[in-house]
């Protein structure tokens, strides 16, 4: 899973903002089953939110973690593209608002995650195209019973 965590002042978003950021956020990674992006917005009042020694009501800390898919290290330019791609998403709820932000996005070992117990299928296989379609964790023998009746 991609998951994110939004770390912003207290009262910065309404609700409705929220939901309009998590989905842009989804969007980014259109590939993967939408289930797979978690978006987690941690409020901190003023007194527990500092930029640079001063208290800050105008500052969001994003911290992304990518479980599902990682980047080839080595492939820099492929890195940027993303970056622009989910700093577009941002751009609407950060820059177009006179907000500073800052992104840091950490690849994580793929073989330490499970989903409901389970490990989720390799990237662009039948069974993840199977989840992606049906939006949830779906067990291996679901997922054969579906081929048997017809389903996949």
């Amino acid at each position: 899973m991609p998951l994110h965590r939004f770390f912003v002042p207290k009262d910065l978003y309404t609700p409705a903002d929220k939901s309009a950021l998590a989905e842009a956020i989804t969007e980014v990674y259109a590939i993967l089953p939408k289930f797979y992006v978690v978006v987690l917005f941690i409020e901190l009042d003023s007194t527990n939110f500092y930029l640079a020694g001063k208290s800050s009501d105008r500052m969001v800390r994003i911290n992304v973690e990518h479980l599902a898919r990682n980047f080839d290290h080595s492939d820099s330019a492929r890195k940027r593209q993303f970056m622009a791609r989910y700093e577009a998403a941002l751009a609407p709820f950060t820059e177009a608002r006179g907000i500073d932000w800052e992104v840091q996005i950490v690849d994580c070992d793929r073989e330490l995650w499970n989903i409901n117990g389970m490990a989720p299928p390799e990237g662009n296989s039948e069974e993840e195209q199977i989840w992606r379609k049906e939006n949830r964790a779906v067990p291996p023998e679901e997922i054969k019973a579906m081929k048997a009746a017809g389903k996949y």
